[in-house]
C-alpha cells in the first residue's frame, strides 16, 4: 500500500476559482462494493464549478455537502487495492468512471480514489488516461440522452421518463454547442448511429467539427439556426439559457429538443408545434461507460482535449472553464 497520505484539491469555503485549495490528507479506505484507484487523470465538469461556487446539493440526490470537500466526479487510473466483495476488478486493472453521481461525494481531484466498482468500467487500452478521463460525464450524458437511459430513477426535472429518439438514416439532429464535451461525444454518437447531424458552435470550432463528421456546420455568431434549419427530428441543446426555446422552431412535428440544461419551455407552445421537450439527469453507470469504451477504443468515438493542468494546477483549469469556447475536455494530470 502507499504512504497514508495524499494531495487532494479541496474546497474549505466557497467562491471563485481562487478557493481551490491543494492540501494534504488522509487516502480514503475502499468501503463494500469499492476497489481504490490510483488517479492518474481526472476530468473537469461544469457540476466542480456549481459546487465550487456554492450548490451544496445536486438535483435527484439526497446527499448535501460538508466541507471541506474534494470536487470532481471523473477519473481514470489503475486499481490499487479493492475490497473483500469486489470479484470484477483487481489490482492494476486501468479503469475509468464517472463516480457516485448524481451527488457531490466523487472526491476525484485527489491522487487516490475510493470508488464504486459499479461506477467503473475498464479503460479502452488504445486511449491514454488523459482522454479516458474526459470521458465519463459527458460521453455517458450524451449515452443517456440519445442512446439509452439505462436506469429506471424519476427525473428531477420532469414526470415522464426520459427516452432517447431512434437515430438512423433518415434523422436528421440539430446539435447546440457541439464543441463542448457534452455536445462533441453527441455528435459522433449521432453518427455512429448513421443520423445527418447539423452543428452549431462558433466559428472557431467549424474545421474540429467537420473532422468529428458533421454534415452541415452553422456559426450561430454569424446567423440564427432557427432561421436556416426546418424539419428537424431532434435537437440536442447543450447550451441551454432562456434562448433554448428559438431551436423548437427548427423541428418537424413530432419532433423532439432535449435541453441537457433544463430551460423555459411554454407547454401550449411545444403543444401547438406538436413536439417534445425531454431532459435526463445523468448517472453513473459502469455498464455503459464499457458499451462507449469499446467506440473509444476502435476510434469510433474519439475525446478531444482543450487542455491538460496539474492537479495542483486546478483554479487554473477552473479560470479556464470560466472563459467558455471550451473544445472537447478540459483534463487534470496526477503524477
Amino acid at each position: 500500500m502507499p504512504t497514508h497520505t495524499m494531495r487532494a484539491v479541496r474546497l474549505h469555503e466557497y467562491g471563485g476559482p481562487a478557493v481551490l485549495r491543494y492540501d494534504e490528507v488522509p487516502i480514503p479506505e475502499p468501503g463494500p462494493g469499492e476497489v481504490l484507484v490510483r488517479v492518474h487523470a481526472v476530468g473537469v465538469n461544469p457540476p466542480d464549478w456549481y459546487l465550487r461556487g456554492g450548490l451544496t446539493n445536486v438535483p435527484g440526490s439526497e446527499s448535501t455537502v460538508s466541507l471541506p470537500v474534494i470536487p470532481g466526479t471523473d477519473v481514470s487510473g489503475v486499481v490499487e487495492a479493492v475490497a473483500a466483495d469486489v470479484d470484477g476488478l483487481a489490482v492494476g486493472d486501468e479503469v475509468f468512471g464517472l463516480l457516485r453521481f448524481p451527488s457531490f461525494d466523487g472526491s476525484a481531484y485527489a491522487e487516490y480514489v475510493a470508488a464504486p466498482e459499479s461506477d467503473l468500467a475498464r479503460k479502452p487500452a488504445g486511449i491514454d488516461h488523459v482522454h479516458a478521463a474526459g470521458a465519463p460525464m459527458a460521453g455517458l450524458t450524451a449515452w443517456q440522452f440519445l442512446i439509452e437511459l439505462g436506469h429506471d430513477h424519476p427525473s428531477p426535472f420532469q414526470k415522464a421518463p426520459h427516452r432517447p429518439t431512434a437515430l438512423d438514416a433518415d434523422t436528421t439532429v440539430l446539435v447546440n454547442g457541439a464543441a463542448g464535451g457534452v455536445g462533441h461525444f453527441a455528435l459522433q454518437l449521432a453518427k455512429w448511429k448513421g443520423a445527418h447531424v447539423i452543428a452549431v458552435a462558433s466559428g472557431a470550432h467549424e474545421s474540429f467539427l467537420c473532422e468529428l463528421g458533421a454534415d452541415q456546420f452553422i456559426d450561430y455568431t454569424k446567423s440564427r439556426p432557427e432561421g436556416l434549419v426546418h424539419d428537424v427530428d431532434l435537437v440536442l441543446d447543450t447550451v441551454g439559457g432562456p434562448g433554448s426555446s428559438r431551436f423548437l422552431r427548427t423541428l418537424k412535428r413530432g419532433g423532439s429538443q432535449f435541453p441537457v440544461f433544463p430551460g423555459d419551455f411554454d407547454e401550449e407552445e411545444t403543444a401547438k408545434l406538436g413536439v417534445t421537450v425531454s431532459t435526463a439527469q445523468v448517472r453513473s453507470n459502469g455498464a455503459q461507460l464499457a458499451e462507449l469504451g469499446r467506440l473509444l477504443d476502435a476510434g469510433t468515438v474519439r475525446v478531444a482535449i482543450d487542455g491538460t493542468f496539474a492537479l495542483a494546477e486546478a483554479r487554473a483549469a477552473h479560470e479556464r472553464a470560466a472563459r467558455g469556447h471550451i473544445q472537447g475536455k478540459i483534463v487534470l494530470t496526477v503524477a
